[in-house]
C-alpha cells in the first residue's frame, strides 16, 4: 500500500520549482525572521505554488520581507511586525507554518524548550483559530510532541477544531533517514568492492548469473577467480564494476532523493522510529549497523546542535524539510492524488492520542491515515518503548492549555 502511493522524497520540491506547476496558495510564516523562518520563506518565495507569502515575527520582518520581495518570482511578499499586526497577516491564508520559538542549545533537549515555546505556540494558535480557522496549520516549533496537542486544545477552546488540518512537521526525520540509509548503503557497496580494487576480473561469463545469485556470493566468486592479468586494463575493471553495481543496485538507488523511509512515532529521541524494514528500495543491514543507524537518526538533531557549538540547531535542513511538507500539502489541496507524507497528528493507530504515521493527503487535509503497516520485531519493540514518553509529552501539552489563564 505505502510503496504504491509514496513518491520520491524530492518530487514535491522539484515540482514546486517548475513553472508549469502553479497554484494560488496563500501562506503565512509565523516566526519568519528566525533561523528556520528565513530560509524556509526563501524556499516558499521561490515556488510558483505560492501566490502570497505573509511574514510575521516580533522583530525584523519588514527587512526580511523587503529582501525577499526583490526576488523575481510571482509570490507577493509582505511583512507584519508585532501582535497588533498578526490578524492582518493571517486573514485569508490557506496554510500557516509555525517555526516560531527558541532553538535548542548544547545540552538542551526538545523538552527543555517547553516553557518558552508552549506559550508562543498557544498564542499563535489562538490567533489562527480566530483569523484563519479553516487554514492548514503546520507546526515546526519544538517540542512537536507537545506543541501539536497545545495547538489542538487551543482550537477546541475556540470551537473550530479540525484534526484533519493540524500537522506536526516531522519531515526532517524522514529526510535524515533517507540520507543516512543512502550513505550507509553506499559504504556497504564500497566495502564489497574495496578488496577487489587491486585485482583484475577475468570471469566475465559469470555476470549473467547475478540476476539469480546474491551480490555477496557473486563478488566473492569473482574475487576468488581473479589473477593479475597484465593485458586487462583498469578501464575494463571500472566498466565491469559499474555494471555489477547497476545490475544489482540500479542507477539511482544510491541517490538519497530516491530513498523513502517512513518514520513514525514522535519527533524527539526514542519516539522517532524509522521503519527501515519498509524502506524503498529494499535495504538490509546487520543488526549492529541497524542499531547504530537508528540511533543516529534519532539523535541527528543533537548532532547538529553540537556541531554548531552554541550557534543554534538544525535550520537549513529543517527549512528544506518544512518546504517539502508544505509543497506536498499544497499539491494535495490542488487535487493531486497519491500524495503521502508522515506527520504527527491526532491518531487512533496506537494507545497514544497523537502519533506520526504516513498520511494520504487530500484537498481537505488528511484524507486517510495509512497506519503503521508491517514492522520488524526490532521496530515493534521501539514502538512499545516510545509510547510512555509520547503519552507524557502529549499530556504535558494538553495540561498546559487547561491551566492557561
Amino acid at each position: 500500500m505505502l510503496s504504491a502511493l509514496a513518491r520520491p522524497a524530492s518530487a514535491a520540491l522539484r515540482r514546486s520549482f517548475s513553472t508549469s506547476a502553479q497554484s494560488n496558495a496563500k501562506v503565512a510564516m509565523l516566526g519568519a525572521s528566525g533561523g528556520i523562518g528565513q530560509p524556509l520563506s526563501l524556499l516558499l518565495k521561490n515556488s510558483p505554488l505560492v501566490s502570497r507569502l505573509t511574514l510575521y515575527d516580533i522583530a525584523h520582518t519588514p527587512g526580511v520581507a523587503a529582501d525577499l520581495s526583490h526576488i523575481e518570482t510571482r509570490a507577493n511578499v509582505k511583512g507584519y511586525l508585532g501582535p497588533e499586526q498578526l490578524p492582518d497577516c493571517l486573514k485569508g491564508c490557506d496554510v500557516v507554518v509555525i517555526p516560531a520559538g527558541v532553538p535548542r542549545k548544547p545540552g538542551m533537549t526538545r523538552d527543555d524548550l517547553f516553557n518558552t515555546n508552549a506559550t508562543i505556540v498557544a498564542t499563535l494558535a489562538a490567533a489562527c483559530a480566530q483569523h484563519c480557522p479553516e487554514a492548514m496549520i503546520c507546526v515546526i516549533a519544538n517540542p512537536v510532541n507537545s506543541t501539536i496537542p497545545i495547538t489542538s486544545e487551543v482550537f477546541k477552546k475556540h470551537g473550530v477544531y479540525n484534526p484533519s488540518k493540524i500537522f506536526g512537521v516531522t519531515t526532517l526525520d524522514i529526510v535524515r533517514a533517507n540520507t543516512f540509509v543512502a550513505e550507509l548503503k553506499a559504504q556497504k557497496i564500497a566495502g564489497h568492492l574495496g578488496h577487489l580494487s587491486r585485482k583484475f576480473f577475468k570471469c566475465f561469463y559469470l555476470l549473467p548469473t547475478l540476476v539469480e545469485s546474491s551480490i555477496h556470493v557473486f563478488l566473492e566468486t569473482l574475487y576468488h577467480s581473479v589473477d593479475a592479468l597484465g593485458g586487462v586494463t583498469s578501464f575494463m575493471l571500472t566498466e565491469l564494476t559499474d555494471s555489477v553495481i547497476k545490475l544489482h543496485f540500479g542507477d539511482q538507488n544510491l541517490d538519497p532523493a530516491r530513498v523513502n523511509v517512513p518514520v513514525i512515532g514522535g519527533h524527539a529521541g526514542k519516539t522517532i522510529i524509522p521503519l527501515i524494514s519498509q524502506c524503498t528500495p529494499k535495504v538490509d543491514f546487520p543488526q549492529d549497523q541497524l542499531t547504530t543507524l537508528t540511533g543516529r537518526i534519532q539523535e541527528a538533531g543533537t548532532e547538529v546542535v553540537k556541531a554548531k557549538a552554541g550557534a543554534g540547531s538544525a535550520t537549513l535542513s529543517m527549512a528544506y524539510a518544512g518546504a517539502r511538507f508544505v509543497f506536498s500539502l499544497v499539491d494535495a489541496m490542488n487535487g493531486k492524488e497519491g500524495v503521502v507524507e508522515c506527520s504527527f497528528v491526532k491518531s487512533q493507530e496506537t494507545d497514544c492520542t497523537y502519533f506520526s504515521t504516513p498520511l494520504l493527503l487530500g484537498k481537505k487535509g488528511i484524507e486517510k491515515n495509512l497506519g503503521i503497516g508491517k514492522v520488524s520485531s526490532f521496530e515493534e519493540k521501539m514502538i512499545a518503548e516510545a509510547i510512555p514518553e509520547l503519552k507524557a509529552s502529549i499530556k504535558k501539552g494538553e495540561d498546559f492549555v487547561k491551566n492557561m489563564k
